[in-house]
């Protein structure tokens, strides 16, 4: 079987020439969408990722601004520069970079974000609607992939998604998403995680396979049916000989998946643009919430 790849570069490059029109129409009107990025510490793919993001902000001629903090930044002065962004009507979506230092409480900080900025989608009212069906900002990486099946026609409906890994960034999301009652999705999704037994088993009855593990090569060919849709959302950075020192790996063993599968989202290249691109459209809708209209 020749498997299909499901590039995200090619889905973002479409999503970004949809936005155009609706750049034009925000500057049109004064407006142009502006994300705050808060970066704390060292930590190294925290770095590139932004980078990535502040790269293609200007590309687009969209503006963002990364406010970089040490890793002893205590969580209450973090608390007062997320609440001076949350007054500050030049930022229309804020980003607090994960992971944060040990010290300071992912939750108290992502529910100190205003939902109306959480370009993120993981503030606790943006994940309620999106739970209730109706959404309002959904996490970059979750809309990510339910674009790719939109621009693939990869339906969903009446087909059965497993999804490996149940975090409020991925995993819960995303098999929220692929359960509700919309074109593109509507399917029956089971939800694995490290407590399930024998995840094996789940995944070789799922017509596709999402997988936000965070484990190298975790899926292999014999994990999956014949014909599976696989989506690989893990980035897993091993150490390898090369000028970087690591390689990027999947979640799924790709060798042994590819001529089984019949569409595989790469890494890097698959999911990872998508992301990004999510981003972008969810800072561009929040300014355009702010100025009270929309496209």
């Amino acid at each position: 079987m020749d498997t299909q790849i499901l590039s995200g570069k090619v889905v973002s490059a479409s999503v970004y020439k949809g936005l155009k029109s609706r750049i034009v129409k925000l500057k049109t009107n004064s407006i142009t969408p502006c994300l705050a990025v808060v970066l704390i510490g060292d930590d190294a793919p925290s770095h590139v990722y932004v980078k990535n993001k502040t790269k293609k902000f200007a590309s687009l001629n969209l503006n963002s601004e990364t406010i970089k903090l040490t890793n002893e930044t205590s969580e209450n002065a973090l608390l007062e520069i997320i609440n001076n962004l949350n007054n500050d009507n030049k930022y229309h979506g804020i980003l607090v970079q994960l992971p944060l230092p040990n010290h300071i409480n992912n939750e108290t900080i992502i529910n100190a974000i205003d939902p109306k900025k959480d370009v993120d989608g993981f503030n606790p009212v943006n994940l309620g609607r999106l739970a209730a069906g109706r959404p309002s900002f959904i996490p970059c990486t979750p809309k990510g992939i339910m674009r790719v099946f939109e621009y693939y026609k990869i339906d969903l409906s009446n087909k059965h998604v497993v999804v490996v890994g149940r975090s409020n960034i991925v995993g819960r999301p995303i098999s929220i998403l692929t359960s509700l009652k919309r074109k593109y999705s509507n399917a029956t999704t089971t939800i694995c995680h490290s407590g399930t037994k024998n995840i094996s088993y789940f995944t070789k009855q799922a017509d596709i396979v999402i997988l936000a593990l965070g484990s190298p090569e975790y899926l292999k060919g014999n994990d999956i049916k014949e014909g599976a849709v696989v989506i690989d959302v893990g980035i897993n950075r091993v150490k390898s000989q090369t000028k970087t020192g690591y390689k990027l790996l999947g979640d799924c063993e790709f060798s042994s998946i590819n001529g089984k599968a019949s569409c595989i989202s790469p890494v890097p290249g698959g999911i990872g643009p998508m992301t990004i691109a999510m981003l972008v459209e969810n800072t561009i809708e929040a300014a355009e919430k702010s100025a009270n209209f929309a496209l």
